[in-house]
C-alpha cells in the first residue's frame, strides 16, 4: 500500500470481517466537526491535538511539550528497532482505551500506574456535572464496566475518527516497581479474597512444597518468589492471558500499532497529568488527585523484594517484561542480578 505523502500508517485493526487502515498526519489541521472554517476565533474549540502539534501554549507548558515529545520519539525509535512483526488489532485489543468524546481524549489505563485516579477524573469530565470531585467518588465505582466508553464499543467507521482526532495518552511506570505493587496489593492485602482465591490457592498448590490445608484453601498467604515462580512458568500462560494488574504495558495498550500523543509516567505524575489536563482544555474544570499515599512501592522498596529472588529467575522475569523496559526508556535496576 502506498502510504499518503506527510502521514504516516500506525495501525491495522480488524473488527468482524473488516481491515480499518489507519492513517496518521504529524499536523492536524483539520478543524473539528462542526466548527467552520472562518468562523470567529472566539467560537473555535481547538482539538488536544492542535494544541500540542501546534505548539503554541503557555510558555509554562513548553517545557512539558518538549519532554512528551521526547518520550514519544524514543517510544517510535525503541518500536522501529524492536519489533519486527505487524498484526491486527481485535475490539478485544480495544478494552483499555478509555474515550471521553467531550474533550477529544483516549486513554489506555495501566492497572497499577493511577488509573484509579485517571478514571476518576475521566468520569467528572464526561459526567455533565453529576460529579465534580474525583475523590468523592468511591475506587471501585470507577472501575465499573459501563460508567466509562472503551473504544471497543464504537464501530469501524467510529474507532477511525476518534483514533485520527483524538489525543490519546498514556501513563507508565517502572515494570519491577508496578508488579511489586500489584504483588502487594493483591497478594498482601486481607481483603483481597477473590485473588486469593482465584490465584493464591493455584500458586500455592503449583509451587509450594507441602502446603498446609489451610493455605490450599484460602491461598492467603503467597510469598514474592512463589508468585514470580508462578508468572514465569510457561503453564501459567498457556493457561489463560495474564491478569491486568501484573500484564505487560506493550500487551495492555499496544504502543506500537496505537500511536500515543502523551506517555506520561508516574515518576512524574503530577505534572505530566496536568500537562494532558491543559492540553485537553479541561485545567479549570478538575484537578488531577494528588496521592496521600506514604507507603508508596518505589525502587527501594523494589530491591528489597527482589533480594531473595535467585539470579535464575531474576533474569527470566527481566526478559518476559524486557520490551516495557525498552519501550518506555527504563533502565535495568541496579539490584538485579541476571549475570
Amino acid at each position: 500500500m502506498r502510504m499518503p505523502r506527510g502521514g504516516r500508517l500506525f495501525l491495522a485493526t480488524c473488527l468482524g470481517s473488516l481491515l480499518v487502515v489507519v492513517f496518521y498526519f504529524q499536523s492536524v489541521t483539520k478543524p473539528e466537526p462542526g466548527v467552520k472554517r472562518g468562523s470567529r476565533p472566539g467560537k473555535i474549540r481547538r482539538s488536544p491535538l492542535q494544541t500540542l502539534y501546534n505548539g503554541d501554549q503557555q510558555s509554562e507548558l513548553s517545557a512539558a511539550q518538549r519532554s512528551l515529545q521526547g518520550r514519544r520519539d524514543v517510544l517510535e525509535q525503541a518500536c522501529l528497532s524492536h519489533t519486527r512483526k505487524r498484526r491486527v488489532l481485535s475490539p478485544e485489543d480495544l478494552k483499555h482505551l478509555i474515550v471521553d468524546d467531550k474533550h477529544s481524549l483516549i486513554y489506555c489505563y495501566v492497572p497499577k500506574v493511577a488509573c484509579t485516579n485517571w478514571k476518576r477524573v475521566l468520569m467528572v469530565l464526561t459526567s455533565d456535572g453529576r460529579y465534580t470531585d474525583p475523590l468523592a467518588i468511591p475506587a471501585n465505582e470507577a472501575h465499573v464496566a459501563g460508567n466509562l466508553r472503551t473504544l471497543s464499543e464504537f464501530s469501524v467507521s467510529e474507532i477511525n475518527q476518534r483514533l485520527r482526532s483524538y489525543l490519546k495518552f498514556i501513563f507508565v511506570r517502572e515494570p519491577f516497581e508496578r508488579l511489586v505493587s500489584a504483588y502487594r496489593n493483591k497478594f498482601t492485602r486481607s481483603y483481597n479474597t477473590a485473588f486469593h482465591k482465584r490465584y493464591g490457592t493455584k500458586i500455592i498448590r503449583r509451587h509450594r512444597p507441602d502446603p498446609e490445608p489451610e493455605a490450599l484453601e484460602k491461598g492467603n498467604d503467597v510469598s514474592f518468589p512463589e508468585f514470580v515462580q508462578y508468572l514465569v512458568d510457561p503453564r501459567t500462560q498457556r493457561e489463560e492471558p495474564f491478569n491486568e494488574h501484573w500484564e505487560r504495558v506493550h500487551s495492555l495498550c499496544h504502543p506500537c500499532l496505537i500511536h500515543y500523543d502523551v506517555v506520561g509516567k508516574y515518576e512524574t505524575l503530577e505534572p505530566d497529568a496536568q500537562a494532558v489536563l491543559r492540553l485537553a482544555g479541561a485545567e479549570g474544570t478538575v484537578r488531577f488527585p494528588t496521592s496521600g499515599k506514604s507507603t508508596r512501592t518505589d525502587g527501594d522498596m523494589a530491591a528489597r523484594f527482589f533480594k531473595n529472588i535467585s539470579p535464575f529467575y531474576q533474569k527470566k522475569l527481566f526478559n518476559m517484561y524486557r520490551m516495557d523496559f525498552l519501550l518506555f526508556n527504563y533502565s535495568t535496576p541496579q539490584y538485579l542480578r541476571t549475570r
